[in-house]
């Protein structure tokens, strides 16, 4: 685990404008208690590392400030541009979780840019939304957590359990995924499990799963027509939303060249913050379902998170 220190802590009255480096900050649940950014959104305290800062200095030829990016907490120890959003930072009793990497710029229309003649802050910053609020000051630490994607694989498959055969769609979602992950730099913990096709060992998984906070499940097996297919029947119910724009695209793009992939009754939809994904057992299909899946993934678990990312 990192560890980021506390340069100095940083308020302003108006947006826009630079910030006033004071002794303490008061965090609470809607950010920076007296500051202009605080409200009940996602953007509600702004990070900004000395190292991002040091590197403008260079190029501007003259001291940076504290709180002149409009940062309400410059940090040392870390590039906080290289977090992802829902990563944390904890320290004395305080929380903070990632929201948003960077921002828009607003040029000649900020003060900011006005005055300094360019900001990093669009770059480089980062927003974050308080879980623990406390007081914070200059000198204190605070540890580096980031998020890890916790999946579950599921594999539907009456021979596969009884051992008659391997399951090969299951370690192909799984390598996919960790393809995906470690692209983009992201921690990742991945389960597979074997079922057969029973409507309650299935359930009873996908309940345990979001008991213990998975952020998705997987499964492949069952979406046919067959007596034994019995994924989609069991899953719809347990949705708190289902989303039939992703499989109804994946059967359209692929049915047009293989008419077949039309049977399909894959399902996608949410639980609780958990995305659950119903995929066919071959896999090529997995192949194809999951380089479309995972174009929203990312998305949607902002999504679920209450962040606002468009």
């Amino acid at each position: 685990m990192s560890e980021i220190s506390i340069l100095a802590v940083n308020i302003s009255e108006k947006k826009g404008t630079v910030k006033i480096p004071v002794d303490s900050i008061q965090l609470c649940d809607t950010g920076v208690s007296g500051d202009a950014h605080s409200g009940k959104w996602h953007r509600m305290v702004s990070m900004l590392a000395a190292e991002s800062v040091e590197k403008f200095e260079h190029k501007a030829g003259r001291k940076i400030n504290f709180g002149e990016f409009a940062e309400n907490i410059t940090t040392k120890g870390m590039l906080l541009y290289e977090t992802h959003p829902l990563d944390r930072f904890a320290g004395n009793g305080i929380e903070l979780e990632v929201t948003q990497i960077g921002k828009e710029c607003h040029g000649d229309a900020c003060a900011i840019y006005r005055e300094v003649g360019n900001c990093v802050m669009p770059k480089e910053g980062i927003f974050v939304r308080v879980i623990n609020g406390g007081t914070m000051k200059s000198g204190d630490k605070l540890e580096y957590i980031p998020k890890v994607q916790r999946i579950h694989i599921i594999t539907l498959s009456d021979r596969a359990f009884g051992g008659e055969y391997e399951d090969r769609s299951g370690p192909a979602i799984e390598q996919l995924l960790k393809t995906f992950f470690e692209t983009e730099n992201r921690q990742y913990s991945i389960q597979r499990t074997i079922i057969a096709d029973n409507p309650e060992a299935l359930e009873a998984l996908i309940a345990h799963s979001v008991n213990e906070n998975f952020d998705a499940i997987f499964t492949t097996g069952g979406t046919g027509v067959g007596e034994r297919d019995i994924t989609p029947e069991t899953v719809v119910p347990l949705l708190d939303k289902e989303l039939n724009g992703i499989m109804d695209m994946i059967r359209l793009k692929y049915g047009q060249n293989k008419p077949q992939a039309l049977l399909s009754r894959s399902v996608a939809g949410t639980i609780a913050k958990t995305q659950l994904y119903c995929l066919p057992g071959s896999v090529k299909a997995c192949n194809e379902y999951m380089t479309e899946i995972l174009k929203t993934y990312h998305h949607l678990m902002l999504m679920l998170h209450a962040i606002d990312a468009h």
